[in-house]
C-alpha cells in the first residue's frame, strides 16, 4: 500500500486495460475518456498523451477514490481524495502528495485544516480534537508540532513552545475567569507499566511536566468572586507547585493524516 491506502496504476504496457475515449494521431488516449485497468481500478476524465492530466476521477477496487487534477499521470493541483477508511482530505496536491494547503477528516472526527508538504502538517495549522471541542492552533514539521503554539480548551489555553509534538520550555496557561498560569514544560522519561507510574500510550518514551511559577491576575476589575477563583487555584498546587503538573495534556493526533 502507499501512504495514500491505495496504489493506483499507471496505464503503460501491460497495464493498459480497457478504454473508451478519445485518442489523438497517435493512437494515444487523449481527450476525455475511460479506462478499466488490469487490476479491477477504473479511471474517467482527461487524457493528454496517454497520461491523466487535468480533470479526473480514479476508483480504486478497495473502495477508495480520488476526484480531482492531474498533472502526467500524477495527482498534481486540488483535488480530493477519500481513503479506505473513510477518513478524506481535500485541498493541494503536487506529484502525487498532499502539499500546499488543505483539510483532513479523520476517522474519528478529528481535523486537521492548514499546511502540508510530502504528505505530512508541515508549517501553519489548526487541529481539532472531536471529543473534546479542544484545539491546537501553531506551527507543524514533518507531521509533528513544533515551535509556538496554542492549546485551546473550553475555559482555557495553553500559550508556549513545542518540540517533538510535546510542550516544551516556557509558557504559561491562560484562563477565562481571568488569571493567567506562568510555568515551565519540562520533558522527562515516562515510567514503564506496571510499576505505578501513569500509564503512557506504547511506544512513548516521554512525557511532559508542568512546573508553575505563579499565577497573576489579567483582569483590573473589583470582582470579589474573581479574587476567591484566583485564590482556589492557588491553593490547589501540588508538590510540583501547579494545580496542572500532572494533568493530561491533550494531543494525540491521528497519525496517517
Amino acid at each position: 500500500m502507499s501512504e495514500d491506502g491505495s496504489e493506483y496504476e499507471d496505464e503503460q504496457g501491460a497495464n493498459l486495460g480497457t478504454y473508451e475515449g478519445e485518442r489523438n494521431d497517435k493512437e494515444e488516449r487523449h481527450g476525455r475518456g475511460k479506462a478499466t485497468l488490469s487490476n479491477g481500478d477504473t479511471y474517467e476524465g482527461m487524457y493528454e498523451n496517454n497520461k491523466r492530466h487535468g480533470q479526473g476521477t480514479y476508483r480504486f477496487k478497495n473502495g477508495a477514490r480520488y476526484i480531482g487534477e492531474w498533472n502526467k499521470g500524477k495527482k498534481h493541483g486540488q483535488g480530493m481524495f477519500i481513503y479506505p477508511d473513510g477518513s478524506k482530505y481535500e485541498g493541494s496536491w503536487a506529484d502525487d502528495q498532499r502539499c500546499g494547503f488543505g483539510k483532513y477528516f479523520y476517522v474519528n472526527g478529528d481535523t486537521f485544516d492548514g499546511e502540508w508538504q510530502n504528505h505530512l502538517r508541515h508549517g501553519q495549522g489548526c487541529y481539532v480534537f472531536a471529543k473534546t471541542g479542544s484545539k491546537y492552533v501553531g506551527t507543524w514539521k514533518e507531521g509533528k508540532r513544533e515551535g509556538q503554539g496554542e492549546l485551546i480548551h473550553l475555559n482555557h489555553k495553553y500559550v508556549g513552545p513545542y518540540v517533538e509534538d510535546k510542550p516544551k520550555g516556557k509558557g504559561k496557561y491562560v484562563f477565562d475567569l481571568g488569571c493567567q498560569q506562568h510555568g515551565e514544560y519540562i520533558v522527562v522519561e515516562a515510567p514503564e507499566q506496571g510499576q505505578g507510574g501513569v500509564e503512557e500510550e506504547e511506544g512513548a518514551a516521554t512525557k511532559s511536566i508542568w512546573k508553575a511559577v505563579g499565577i497573576t491576575q489579567v483582569l483590573t476589575a473589583d470582582d470579589d468572586d474573581l479574587e476567591d477563583e484566583i485564590q482556589q487555584l492557588e491553593e490547589k498546587k501540588d508538590d510540583a507547585g501547579s494545580p496542572l503538573a500532572e494533568a493530561p495534556v491533550e494531543g494525540e493526533t491521528e497519525e496517517g493524516g
